[in-house]
C-alpha cells in the first residue's frame, strides 16, 4: 500500500433527534475534512456521485473549492456517472478543476452504481440505450470525453468568426496536460477492468463485485486487478497503471469507537444488485495490531498500489479527522504507508 485516502458517500438529510444535515453542510464539512487531511499528510480524497439522491451530485464544483483550499492531497470521484454526462462539457470541467489544483485530479468515472430511480440518465436528455443498464451510453460517452482531453478536434471550426476564428477542428479548452493519466476507470467485474486496462486509465475497483461462486471478496477483487494489468500490458500501453480498492477501516481505540464500531468487523456478504449475484467486501473494525494482521491478509490490498477508506461522512469532520489520523498513526506504516502524521511531518 502505497497511498491511502478516503471515499465519502456525502449523505445528508435527517439524523435522528430532530438533528438535520443539509446540503450546504454536507459540502462544507466535505471542504474542511479534505483541509484537515490535507495536513495530516493523507494522500487523498474522494465523493461518491450519485443523482436524484441526497448525494453528492455535481461534484467539480466541489472539488474545485477543495483545490483551492488544500495544497497536496489528490481530489476525485469514485464515480461519476457517465451515463448522466455531457463528455465535452465534463472534459472541460475536469480539465479546468485539474488546472486550479495543480495536476492534482483523480477522476473516477464509470457506469454508474444502482440508481434510485428507473432509467434517470433518459431524464438527462440521454436516450436510445440498446442496454437495460445504459451501459453503452457510459461507454460511447467515455470514448467522447477521453478525445476531448486527448485535444483531439471535435468541432469545425470557422476562420470568418469575429471572437478569434479558427482554421480546421478546434478542441476543446482547456486542455490540461497529463490528464489522462490521472482518469480511473471503476469496476465491478473481470469483464470491465479489462476493459479499463485495454483502454489505458486507472482502475478503481468496486466496494463490491458482480461476481458470487463462493471465492473470498479479496481474492475475486485481486483476480480482477491481475486481469486488469494484464490487459494493459498486452494492449502495450507505457508505464504503470495505479490501482485503488475501498475498504471500511475503523480502528477503536477509544470507547467512543467502540460504541459506534465494535460490532461492525464482519465477513463477506452475497446479495442480488442490478438482478445480479453479487459479493460485498467485509467491514474491518478492531485494535490497530489486528486490523494491520487482518489488512496484510487481504489479497487486494496488498495488490493495489491505493486504499480508500469509506467515511461514515454524517458523524462530522472531527470524528472522521480523528478516524483517518489513527488510521496513518497506528496502521498504514504497517502496511508500507510512507507519509507521516502531521504531528511527526517536518
Amino acid at each position: 500500500m502505497e497511498r491511502f485516502g478516503t471515499l465519502s458517500f456525502g449523505h445528508y438529510g435527517p439524523l435522528g433527534g430532530g438533528r438535520q444535515l443539509t446540503a450546504r453542510d454536507s459540502m462544507h464539512q466535505a471542504i474542511d475534512l479534505a483541509q484537515g487531511m490535507d495536513e495530516i499528510g493523507v494522500d487523498g480524497i474522494s465523493f461518491r456521485v450519485h443523482h436524484f439522491a441526497r448525494q453528492q451530485s455535481s461534484p467539480m464544483p466541489l472539488l474545485a473549492a477543495i483545490a483551492a483550499r488544500t495544497r497536496r492531497i489528490e481530489i476525485g470521484t469514485g464515480v461519476i456517472d457517465m451515463r448522466y454526462e455531457n463528455p465535452l462539457y465534463l472534459a472541460e470541467e475536469a480539465a479546468a478543476v485539474d488546472l486550479i489544483s495543480d495536476g492534482r485530479l483523480a477522476l473516477g468515472v464509470s457506469r454508474g452504481s444502482p440508481e434510485t430511480v428507473v432509467r434517470g440518465y433518459e431524464a438527462f436528455g440521454y436516450t436510445g440505450s440498446r442496454d437495460p443498464r445504459g451501459a453503452d451510453i457510459a461507454r460511447e460517452h467515455f470514448a467522447t470525453f477521453l478525445r476531448a482531453i486527448d485535444g483531439e478536434g471535435l468541432a469545425d471550426g470557422d476562420p470568418a468568426s469575429p471572437f478569434g476564428g479558427v482554421a480546421g477542428r478546434a478542441h476543446i479548452e482547456p486542455l490540461s496536460e497529463g490528464l489522462r493519466s490521472r482518469v480511473w476507470w471503476g469496476a465491478g467485474n473481470r469483464e470491465s477492468a479489462e476493459w479499463a486496462g485495454r483502454t489505458g486509465v486507472n482502475l478503481m475497483s468496486s466496494t463490491l463485485l458482480t461476481e458470487a461462486d463462493g471465492t473470498p471478496f479479496d481474492l475475486l477483487q485481486a483476480q480482477q486487478i491481475d486481469a486488469f494489468r494484464a490487459a494493459w500490458r498486452e494492449a502495450g500501453h507505457p508505464g504503470t497503471p495505479r490501482v485503488s480498492v475501498s475498504r471500511s477501516v475503523f480502528p477503536i481505540l477509544t470507547a467512543e469507537d467502540a460504541m459506534y464500531f465494535g460490532g461492525a468487523q464482519g465477513g463477506d456478504q452475497i446479495g442480488v444488485i442490478d438482478g445480479m449475484r453479487s459479493t460485498f467486501g467485509k467491514t474491518y473494525a478492531g485494535e490497530p495490531d489486528a486490523l494491520v494482521e487482518q489488512l496484510r491478509e487481504d489479497a487486494a490490498v496488498q495488490s493495489a498500489d491505493t486504499l480508500m477508506l469509506t467515511i461514515p461522512s454524517q458523524l462530522g469532520v472531527d470524528f472522521n479527522l480523528r478516524l483517518v489520523q489513527n488510521f496513518a498513526t497506528h496502521v498504514a506504516p504497517a502496511l508500507g504507508w510512507r507519509g507521516a502524521p502531521a504531528a511527526t511531518r517536518v
